[in-house]
């Protein structure tokens, strides 16, 4: 029901905007809808409140207060930061916006119903994106956004409501993505990558870093994670950094309407020349930079103390990101990151001697080759580097070739099915030695422990010193071999018979087709 929901109200959206340019339109759309959510989980706690202040076996019942004494009441904020629902001025709830969708000025309404909303909530403080009243839509288009946004229904309580205003922003992102195409997909990765990463990784506890969160869909896979097996959100630490304000601000809203506390620094702000968490360390990093960056450097990071394994290239970021994640990585902590393909394999510069510095120093743990057609932006095929300082099973690195795992879900779009990341998650945490931790739905806690072994065409755990002898080169189809085709134990001449014979016939059926479409054709005058 709720896909349909959100396959409706998008095809509504996106007629709206006319021609509007999507990368524009998409912050009207989801400010919009983060100003309805927070409205209606105001609202649904409001009642909420006003339920339990009158219900003599509740704590916070009331007496026999007066209606005016209620209503003051109800306006004490503690009720709502306690229950993490941020706090709706009056003027700023939806409401009186919908009220007044039809007016001209609507969008000065709005821009000031954020400044309100912006007021009496620091944690929003510059991050409510108020563009309305300069939105170049034609007229009337915004009354009517706002009308759509109104038909949501959030729930009659703040968790059902979160969930499903989760749901439909996230999706928004994604369709956004696809439709800006190659700058869409600088701010969102794929799900079913995210999904990949946060499984193998297995976050749980501690503190969770994306030093290029875009618009955090590390940390929303992350929380959903968490939940699915047992585990409360509230056990993690959130921080991230983006360097484009618009996608800072995005991110932001994606983890407040989600109740999520996090920390993306003071800013928006670039990760390598001026860094918003130096001090950090982190139990578990998950990030997507963009690919292979060339205009990264600055002369200010000559000599930068996370250049452990050497100087990356001033070309090239790939290896300044590694690098960098490692330097924020604790001791027992892991790491996971989407880079283009190339950074397996290159020697340009000094990457492939960083490379190789990485290996012999027991840093790289698992390298995951993904299929083509993943990401809305690019074709450029990308793979998963999963780091550790502390590695389970030192002196070894699992190779894991998923290129031809993807489902077509368009014509130009795959994605890894949950069937197929449990694979390779049961993989990874077999060949660690680990239990994995199962669904809540399956009662929560350790699974039984997997036993790991190689299988041709798809993992191989391979000696750092059969690595060396590739030159350190980190492709998995290199090591994982070719898959193992079933014997039908017939005789390769019995075979070779059966075949040439099959493909004489075939022939002679095509050469007998041939003869009847030149006739057809001579019917008709055209001789050949």
């Amino acid at each position: 029901m709720l896909d349909d929901i959100k396959k409706t109200l998008w095809a509504t959206a996106d007629k709206l905007r006319a021609n509007m340019d999507a990368a524009e339109y998409k912050h009207l759309v989801l400010g919009l809808i983060f100003v309805k959510y927070i409205s209606d989980t105001f609202a649904a706690r409001r009642a909420e409140v006003a339920a339990r202040l009158a219900d003599p076996d509740d704590e916070y019942y009331y007496g026999e207060a007066a209606a005016e004494d209620l209503a003051a009441e109800l306006d004490d904020r503690d009720y709502y930061t306690s229950g993490n629902v941020f706090w709706v001025p009056e003027g700023a709830r939806w409401e009186q916006l919908r009220a007044q969708a039809k007016q001209p000025g609507i969008g000065k309404h709005i821009d000031d119903a954020l400044t309100l909303i912006e007021g009496d909530n620091p944690k929003l403080k510059g991050i409510l994106d108020k563009r309305f009243a300069r939105a170049q839509l034609p007229d009337g288009k915004l009354g009517e956004l706002v009308d759509l946004v109104s038909t949501i229904g959030f729930g009659a309580t703040p968790d059902v409501a979160r969930d499903t205003l989760g749901q439909v922003y996230e999706y928004f992102l994604g369709m956004f993505a696809s439709a800006e195409g190659k700058r869409g997909g600088q701010f969102y990765t794929p799900a079913s990558i995210v999904k990949t990463l946060v499984a193998v990784l297995n976050p749980h506890t501690g503190k969770v870093y994306d030093p290029c969160c875009g618009s955090g869909g590390m940390f929303v896979q992350s929380e959903k994670f968490i939940e699915a097996h047992g585990g409360k959100i509230n056990d993690v630490s959130i921080y991230g950094q983006e360097s484009n304000p618009t996608t800072w601000r995005l991110a932001a809203m994606n983890l407040a309407i989600r109740g999520i506390d996090f920390n993306l620094g003071r800013e928006p702000a670039d990760t390598f020349v001026r860094n918003q968490h130096p001090d950090l360390r982190a139990d578990f990093i998950l990030a997507n930079p963009p690919f292979n960056v060339s205009d990264w450097w600055h002369g200010s990071l000559e000599g930068d103390p996370r250049w452990v394994y050497g100087d990356p290239p001033q070309g090239n970021a790939n290896y300044a990101w590694l690098q960098h994640m490692l330097h924020h990585l604790k001791p027992s902590g892991r790491a996971g990151i989407v880079l283009a393909n190339g950074s397996m394999s290159s020697s340009q510069n000094s990457e492939g001697q960083i490379r190789a510095a990485m290996v012999e120093a027991d840093v790289v743990e698992v390298m995951v080759a993904l299929p083509g057609q993943l990401f809305f932006n690019t074709q450029i095929p990308a793979c998963l580097w999963f780091l550790a300082k502390q590695k389970q099973r030192t002196g070894e690195v699992l190779f894991i070739d998923a290129r031809n795992l993807a489902t077509m879900i368009s014509r130009v779009q795959g994605e890894l099915t949950d069937a197929v990341i449990g694979r390779i998650a049961n993989t990874v945490a077999a060949w660690r030695g680990e239990s994995l931790p199962l669904p809540s739905g399956e009662g929560g806690g350790e699974g039984s422990p997997a036993t790991y072994q190689d299988i041709p065409g798809f993992c191989r755990s391979v000696p750092l010193a059969e690595i060396a002898q590739h030159g350190h080169v980190l492709t998995p189809g290199r090591y994982v071999g070719a898959e193992e085709v079933e014997d039908d134990d017939e005789a390769f001449a019995d075979k070779m018979q059966k075949l040439t014979e099959k493909l004489g016939e075939q022939m002679a059926k095509g050469a007998e087709l041939d003869a009847v479409i030149r006739q057809k054709l001579g019917g008709l005058g055209y001789e050949f």
